[in-house]
């Protein structure tokens, strides 16, 4: 065991793994060695950073903590240390049942873990982190919590309120990033279209956008997490106009039918989502829409599950994922709907959803064939190396597999390519420059 050894294991989402980065920076001004997502942790002190979100990912959070309290058990750990989702809403309970933990953190005090370790917090490098992705892009998070009151989400509960960061102080990290070789972000918040609201006022997204798209040496800027309720139109014009602006947008819609949307409390309907991807598709020619559908919720009947089937199969989404509705205590579905769809009826539904999208995203492929596209080189595998194009995010999307034949590519770098063929979930190509 190597003393002042970390490692931070981080469970869950994207904006968990930027808290991670952060933590990761101030224990290395300390003097302290960091692995994150080690194969073979072998550090004095571990930290588990959670998820909550949903049953499985809670189940995940639990039996990483219990593992690595095992660890603790056979000497092989001297401290162990836990944060994040699931310890902000369970963090009593938590206590109690796993008391090999040292401490439990929220999802917003874990600062005070250099304290416990006999550290200082540095404030001076508060926009700093060190990054865990390739150094090439990055995760960068505008806002934390979520004002919206879905049915079934128990985001506002462990997150409370939106709150902003400040356009300026998000401008500097960007700056700071690009310093770093960062040349992608994925923009990323609980939700995204709110952002500005409790600051300024008004929605500031598109202000947002247009100010990090103007920061030289940002290459691609691509927005997640949007909300289909009152969109700040005026991002089109900014992702049509802004050449860095990913013609991307990540943004779920759920589900389709009046019925369930109601129960859902999604502050929408069918016709004004509709009405809203016809808006996106006319003002931003080619745009690549991803989205997330629910199945299950109590109350859907057979057909409400066959109205979003045709949703699925009439707007062709270039990306979605679905999953089941899991009953998150202390939601307003939990209080007030009964988990009246069985779980084989929603595992039945969830993968008939996902075999249609299945086909339409093989179709949507096959029709990018022959097409010259931009892509960035992630890494190398084998004899292919890695990379993705201004439609494809990390870790989410298809990826474009480009065979080396002798020739190197550098990671990071940008290359014309021409796609050559497809598969059901990746392209094929061939650099053309």
């Amino acid at each position: 065991m190597r003393k002042r050894k970390v490692d931070i294991i981080t469970l869950g989402c994207s904006k968990n793994l930027v808290d991670s980065e952060h933590l990761i920076r101030q224990l290395e001004e300390t003097g302290y060695s960091v692995s994150h997502d080690a194969k073979n942790p072998d550090g004095e002190i571990a930290v588990i950073n959670t998820c909550g979100f949903i049953g499985d990912a809670k189940e995940e959070s639990i039996n990483m903590i219990l593992e690595f309290a095992q660890r603790k058990e056979r000497g092989k750990l001297r401290k162990l240390y836990v944060m994040g989702c699931l310890s902000e809403r369970y963090l009593k309970e938590l206590s109690i049942e796993i008391p090999q933990v040292d401490k439990y953190y929220g999802k917003f005090n874990w600062t005070e873990l250099l304290k416990d370790l006999g550290e200082t917090y540095h404030q001076e490098l508060h926009i700093e982190r060190t990054l865990t992705t390739p150094k090439h892009y990055a995760y960068l998070k505008i806002s934390e919590g979520c004002d919206r009151k879905c049915s079934y989400c128990a985001i506002p509960i462990i997150t409370g309120h939106h709150v902003s960061r400040p356009m300026e102080e998000i401008v500097k990290e960007v700056k700071y990033l690009v310093s770093k070789g960062v040349k992608e972000f994925q923009v990323i918040a609980q939700e995204l279209t709110y952002y500005g609201v409790d600051l300024y006022k008004k929605q500031m997204l598109p202000e947002l956008t247009e100010r990090i798209a103007d920061i030289q040496g940002v290459e691609w800027i691509r927005l997640h997490y949007g909300y289909p309720a009152h969109f700040p139109y005026d991002l089109l014009r900014i992702m049509r106009e802004r050449p860095n602006v990913c013609k991307y947008l990540d943004i779920a819609f759920q589900h389709i039918s009046d019925r369930m949307l109601k129960l859902m409390r999604r502050q929408v309907t069918k016709d004004e989502t509709y009405e809203l991807i016809d808006r996106f598709r006319k003002e931003v020619p080619n745009i690549h829409l991803r989205t997330t559908l629910m199945v299950g919720h109590p109350g859907e009947t057979e057909d409400d599950f066959n109205e979003l089937k045709e949703f699925v199969q009439k707007v062709r989404f270039d990306r979605m994922g679905a999953f089941a509705y899991s009953e998150e205590e202390g939601t307003y579905a939990a209080q007030h709907y009964e988990d009246s769809v069985s779980e084989t009826i929603k595992q039945a539904r969830l993968d008939e959803l996902m075999s249609a999208q299945q086909e339409i995203s093989a179709e949507l492929n096959t029709s990018k064939v022959g097409q010259r596209m931009k892509i960035i080189i992630d890494r190398k595998e084998s004899e292919y190396y890695i990379g993705r194009t201004e439609f494809d995010s990390p870790e989410v999307d298809p990826e474009v597999l480009i065979s080396s034949n002798g020739r190197k590519l550098k990671t990071g770098t940008f290359y014309q390519a021409e796609i050559t063929d497809a598969d059901d979930f990746d392209l094929y190509a061939k650099i053309t420059e």
